[in-house]
């Protein structure tokens, strides 16, 4: 399996922390030195190890939003 690179360009945010230190993160990330897209995943405290995640263009991100925003919590 190749190497994955990648590149936090901007932190937004933490949306939660496990109790062994992991973090949801919402970052500005660039894949394979390709244009930056907004990416949700868990990662370890050092940042060297990851979860699976999702990522979104900012169109995506956007839409998201929208659909949170319109939704009865």
């Amino acid at each position: 399996m190749a190497d994955i690179k990648f590149e936090i360009k901007e932190a937004v945010g933490v949306l939660s922390e496990s109790n062994k230190g992991w973090k949801k993160e919402l970052n500005l990330m660039s894949w394979n030195d390709k244009e930056p897209k907004y990416d949700i995943r868990d990662w370890s405290p050092e940042h060297d190890k990851m979860g699976k995640g999702i990522t979104l263009s900012k169109d995506e991100l956007v839409k998201l939003r929208d659909l949170l925003n319109s939704m009865e919590l």
